[in-house]
């Protein structure tokens, strides 16, 4: 957006609004924090088989 008011203006048009039955959220983006693990996520816990 090219202004502080147009982003707030397309917020509010577009947070509870409905798009294919479901109702929007919309937040204003924020930089995403660098707190993740170096480690790859998910699988398994050990490695026994």
């Amino acid at each position: 957006m090219s202004s502080e008011d147009e982003e707030t203006a397309a917020i509010e048009a577009l947070d509870g609004a409905e798009w294919m039955g479901r109702d929007l959220k919309v937040n204003k983006a924020k930089p995403r924090e660098d707190n993740r693990r170096s480690f790859g996520g998910g699988g398994r816990r050990n490695n026994r088989y």
